[in-house]
């Protein structure tokens, strides 16, 4: 597995993340992190939660991987094709403000995608999706109209969701990554977002994913 610290890239084996997870019962990941600056925050808030960033994107990260936060690590991979390292680890999985390939697998149900969710988290693991009306624009569907689809197709995946709520500015302006800044403050800050936890067990599609 693919790691980094300001420019430097590192790998890090199973044992070696065992080690870094030691003495942490709560373990968040950021998939889609960007700059990271919202996995910086969480490290440097709870001290007592280990907190990955996950991003295909290097160089985006270059700033906030050099803090020196033990609860803290940089992973680079897809969001298609998480590291095999993390599975049944973690207890929360964060989604802000998905584009690009990240939103279109979201808004397809794409099996390697939601697969992939479903193998790295733990039985009790809960998750929240946060998007934004621009981005969704751009990939050809209306905020409310993406967020249902996105609700659908978790649902689907094995994941017990709320129904989507709307975030307001003053909820984008509060929250602590720099995308939801950029949105607060620029031409369509609609955003919304979705919330839940894993219901069921890995499903035959998943079994059959991962057994490949």
């Amino acid at each position: 597995m693919e790691t980094i610290r300001g420019k430097t890239s590192l790998d890090l084996d199973f044992n070696g993340l065992t080690e870094r997870l030691a003495g942490y019962n709560r373990i968040i990941l950021d998939l889609g992190t960007g700059d990271g600056r919202y996995v910086h925050f969480l490290a440097d808030k709870f001290p007592g939660q280990f907190i990955i960033g996950v991003d295909p994107c290097r160089e985006n990260l270059h700033e906030h991987s050099r803090a020196k936060l033990p609860n803290m690590l940089f992973v680079i991979a897809s969001a298609q094709d998480l590291p095999r390292e993390l599975t049944g680890l973690v207890s929360h999985v964060t989604i802000n403000f998905p584009w690009g390939s990240l939103l279109d697998s979201l808004l397809t149900g794409d099996a390697s995608l939601m697969c992939g969710l479903e193998s790295i988290s733990n039985s009790i693991a809960s998750v929240d999706v946060r998007l934004n009306g621009g981005a969704l624009v751009e990939a050809g569907w209306a905020l409310e109209a993406g967020a249902e689809q996105i609700y659908n197709n978790m649902i689907q995946a094995g994941w017990q969701v709320e129904p989507p709520v709307m975030m307001n500015t003053d909820a984008l302006r509060s929250f602590p990554s720099t995308w939801a800044k950029r949105l607060s403050f620029g031409r369509d800050p609609r955003a919304m977002m979705l919330s839940g936890w894993l219901a069921q067990a890995q499903s035959i599609e998943c079994r059959a994913v991962f057994s490949r």
